[in-house]
Parts: C-alpha cells; sequence; structure tokens
C-alpha cells in the first residue's frame, strides 16, 4: 500500500516539476541575486500562471519563489514579488482574476530577502505598497550580503525596496473578510523566514521553508540551518490542518499530507547523515554513501542534487 502511494506521489511530482520548469531555473539565480544573474533568463517570455484558491486568494507562480494575492475591498495583499522585470505581468495577472477592481496593492510582505522573493520590491515600494517583513529581512536587504554557495557579493537594495514595517515575532493584519498572521519561525532556510497564514482561508504560505516535491535548500551564509528546516516544519503542521492549502516557497501547491511526508524524508536524512558524522566519516564518505537514495525519486528532480544536498546537510550538521 506504501508504495502505491509513493508512485502515485513520483507521478504527481514529476508532473508538478516539469509545469515549474521557471521556477526551478530561477532556484538557480535565488544564490545570486544580482544583475549578473538576472541576465541569464529572459523574463520577457516568463508566463505568470494563476492557481484560484477560492475567497479572493490565488497562488501565483512565474520565474522566482511562489507569490499569494488576496484581493479584497481593502485593496490587494501580496506574498512575495520575484523579480523587477516581472513587476508589471504580476500586476496583469492580479487584475485578470475572478471580480478584480481597479485596487493597488497596499501591501508586500517578504518570507525572507532572497532576490526571487524580494526583487520586485522597489517596483511595488515606488507604487505605494507598504513593505513588510521580519527584522532580519531590512538588514540584510540594507547591506551587502554574501551566498556562499555561489561565492557571489549581493550589494545593498535600494532604500525604497526595504520593509517599511518590521517585527521580530510576528504581525497580524485584519483586512475586512481576512485575518492575516505574518509569523517568524527560527532560522531555517534564512534567519528571517515567516510563515503568511490566511486564517479565515485556511491557506499558508510557507516561504523558503518548505521545498514542494525537492529537497530543500538552507543559506547557511543567511544564517540557515539544516536543523531549523525540520523545526519550521513541525510548525507549520501545527498550523495546518487536513484541508489547509499551502503555498510553498518553490514546486507546485501542497497539502498537509504531503508536508507531513517531507518532514518524514528530513527526519530519516537527519538521522542517517548525524550517525556518519557521530562515526567520523568525513563529507565525501557521507556522499558516496547516498542516504538519500529511497528519496531521490521523489525529491531529486530539483534544483538541489542529491550529492550536494548531502554535502550541505553534513556542514550544516557538523557545524556547532
Amino acid at each position: 500500500m506504501v508504495g502505491k502511494r509513493v508512485k502515485r506521489r513520483e507521478v504527481r511530482r514529476a508532473l508538478g516539476v516539469r509545469t515549474s520548469l521557471a521556477a526551478s531555473i530561477a532556484l538557480l539565480l535565488v544564490c545570486g541575486v544580482g544583475a549578473p544573474a538576472m541576465a541569464q533568463q529572459d523574463y520577457s517570455k516568463v508566463e505568470i500562471r494563476r492557481i484560484d484558491l477560492g475567497d479572493g486568494l490565488a497562488m501565483l507562480q512565474g520565474a522566482g519563489g511562489n507569490l499569494a494575492v488576496s484581493m479584497g475591498p481593502d485593496g490587494v495583499f501580496l506574498v512575495d514579488d520575484q523579480y523587477a522585470p516581472l513587476s508589471d505581468k504580476i500586476r496583469a495577472a492580479i487584475a485578470a482574476m475572478p471580480g478584480a477592481v481597479d485596487q493597488p496593492i497596499r501591501f508586500v510582505v517578504n518570507t525572507h530577502w532572497h532576490g526571487d522573493h524580494t526583487g520586485g520590491n522597489e517596483n511595488f515600494g515606488l507604487a505605494g505598497a507598504l513593505l513588510i517583513a521580519q527584522d532580519n529581512v531590512r538588514e540584510r536587504l540594507s547591506t551587502e550580503q554574501f551566498i556562499a554557495l555561489r561565492k557571489r557579493t549581493v550589494p545593498p537594495s535600494p532604500e525604497v525596496a526595504w520593509p517599511v514595517i518590521t517585527f521580530q515575532d510576528g504581525v497580524t493584519l485584519h483586512l475586512k473578510g481576512q485575518t492575516i498572521e505574518a509569523i517568524h519561525v527560527p532560522p531555517a532556510h534564512t534567519d528571517g523566514d515567516s510563515f503568511v497564514h490566511f486564517r479565515e482561508a485556511n491557506v499558508l504560505h510557507t516561504g523558503d521553508t518548505y521545498f514542494s516535491g525537492m529537497y530543500p535548500y538552507f543559506d547557511a551564509s543567511s544564517g540557515g540551518r539544516f536543523e531549523g528546516m525540520i523545526a519550521a516544519t513541525d510548525r507549520a503542521l501545527a498550523l495546518a490542518g487536513p484541508k489547509t492549502r499551502i503555498i510553498p516557497g518553490h514546486g507546485p501547491l501542497s497539502n498537509r499530507a504531503e508536508l507531513e511526508a517531507t518532514r518524514t524524508m528530513l527526519v530519516a536524512i537527519r538521522d542517517r547523515v548525524r550517525k556518519m558524522i557521530d562515526e567520523g566519516r568525513s563529507r565525501e564518505e557521507a556522499i558516496a554513501a547516498k542516504p538519500t537514495a529511497d528519496f531521490d525519486a521523489v525529491y531529486g528532480g530539483g534544483f538541489l542534487k542529491p550529492p550536494l544536498f548531502v554535502g550541505l546537510v553534513y556542514d550544516s550538521l557538523k557545524t556547532p
């Protein structure tokens, strides 16, 4: 029975990876957020795809992190904003939503600082949107950063792209018909990760603490840690019920059952790699042992291929 469930999930995931090709390409840019990285993709060819979730909510996919949009009498609320060249396409996709009216994008919440989630901040900030994020997001956007995985220095963003409203642990917005909670989680993908929970609509955006159908990337140079990814998954599971729609940072729309399966994978790989570390085995030996082998068919098709993922896990677990 378990084997049948896994096979069905593999097919579903394979389809998800194919339909999210632009998002997977964009993950390559996560580690190099400046102009040289942006030049690697022709944004004129990117299409913004919409998945309607009801209650004036939708998930948008393009090049970069998944977006959430909430539309109501108080205006438009946006979670993340991908890359700057896509801002007009994002606006057009929002304007095409059922029941859309000519309302401004009033609020943008960033789930963390990486450029595939904050690249549109400058455009939306100039247009009058209030930018909101955890304290560390503003700190990282306003100062030079270094992405170790790509050995790339990222210059500060323009001041207009910095969050205007920041929070330490969380903030709640009360819009007509919607209670929207931004919830900071301890360092996981970065040190500034937040969930965005649409309480009445039963929708949860996890940011990059969850990669649906892929091995997750955690940016140690931005304070991320593998154990934190597991802790963030536990926090998401505490918020999600059996019918919660989960918008991952990357990958197809997900649900609690798939998030639970991801947690099982993360814990199993953590335990295997930690055991090898305790036995004194080297990073190269851990990678050669292929501790992800039984999960690769489901999770190995994304940005992080198994050897790279195992190396990052090893480094994170070995660092005090």
